[in-house]
């Protein structure tokens, strides 16, 4: 789902990497912001206003300080009268300028959050636009594993007590990275990027059953941990039923769909003696391949069918051949 978040939680994101400082008091606390967008208001000091967005956090450079500054006090009061009339969610001021007095007392006055950073407006922009990205990012909540082999992220899925956390502390074991456990954090970056991270509150904890709670990285080093890795593939644990239909060559390749981004889904059914960590790590690797363009089953696929075909005209010229 979609959240809409406030401008304190955005002011708590940003405040020390934009050494952001809050002029205005006790304004940010719930005031919503309704869209990821961020610009400066523009031809609206001019007095154009027929389309100026107002949902947007406001951004004032110092090219619009300095307008600002040129007029007098009568018409700036106008210009700034009619920028707050507006329900903006927050106003920026960028290169720690100094805020006219008139446009503190009528954010104060609209109940306006009013901010001031040290950072030049270019910077300021490409500093906050990741974080407004990541605060708006559709997230749910999912039951699994994460982990990143080979530099691949794969999702464990499967019932509970299937092993999905032992399979995961085994890969840990081997060199590879734990990301979440149990519960995984799941947004979407642009259209097609899935991003795992763990609960705050669990971290890289993990729960194995007959041994309780443990730290992964107490026990395996820093090393063995991530905090975050983009969701590529999952794998599903099953239990192994001989009446199930199993795919053999890997040519019915299954998706899955999470917040309306497809990735591939692997089922892999268990059974006693099933070295479930090696078949991880071939799934990862065998997704580089395929990533780099290398499908091994459509090109075994596509050599068996150019050898029969090649046996096929043999066997028709030889038919073919009378005396």
């Amino acid at each position: 789902m979609t959240k809409i978040p406030s401008v304190r939680e955005l002011f708590e994101r940003v405040r020390e990497p934009l050494n952001l400082e809050e002029l205005t008091s006790g304004l940010s606390a719930g005031r919503p912001i309704p869209s990821s967008d961020i610009s400066s208001p523009g031809l609206a000091l001019a007095g154009y206003v027929e389309r100026f967005v107002a949902d947007r956090l406001q951004v004032l450079g110092q090219t619009e300080i300095t307008y600002l500054n040129s007029l007098d006090q009568s018409r700036q009061k106008e210009v700034i009268d009619l920028l707050c009339s507006f329900p903006l969610p927050a106003i920026f001021v960028t290169k720690g300028q100094e805020v006219p007095a008139g446009l503190l007392d009528a954010a104060q006055s609209a109940s306006i959050p009013l901010f001031r950073t040290s950072h030049k407006t270019a910077d300021f922009y490409r500093l906050i636009k990741p974080v407004l990205e990541d605060l708006f990012a559709p997230t749910t909540t999912l039951h699994g594993s994460l982990a990143d082999v080979f530099g691949v992220g794969l999702f464990f899925t499967g019932q509970s007590g299937i092993g999905k956390s032992e399979c995961v502390l085994d890969l840990v074991e081997r060199g590879h990275r734990l990301v979440a456990d149990d519960l995984v954090i799941t947004s979407r970056r642009g259209n097609d990027v899935l991003i795992g991270r763990a609960h705050e509150l669990a971290g890289h904890h993990m729960e194995i059953r007959g041994i309780g709670v443990i730290d992964v990285s107490a026990l395996f080093g820093i090393r063995a941990v991530r905090q975050q890795k983009r969701i590529e593939v999952m794998v599903h644990l099953e239990s192994w039923n001989q009446n199930s239909a199993v795919d053999r060559t890997g040519l019915d390749t299954q998706t899955t769909n999470i917040l309306g981004v497809e990735i591939p889904k692997i089922i892999v059914p268990l059974n006693p003696g099933k070295n479930i960590t090696v078949i991880a790590e071939v799934i990862a690797m065998n997704h580089l391949l395929r990533y780099a363009g290398f499908h091994p089953a459509e090109q075994f696929n596509s050599k068996l069918i150019q050898k029969m075909q090649k046996k096929a005209s043999v066997r028709q010229y030889l038919q073919e051949d009378e005396e």
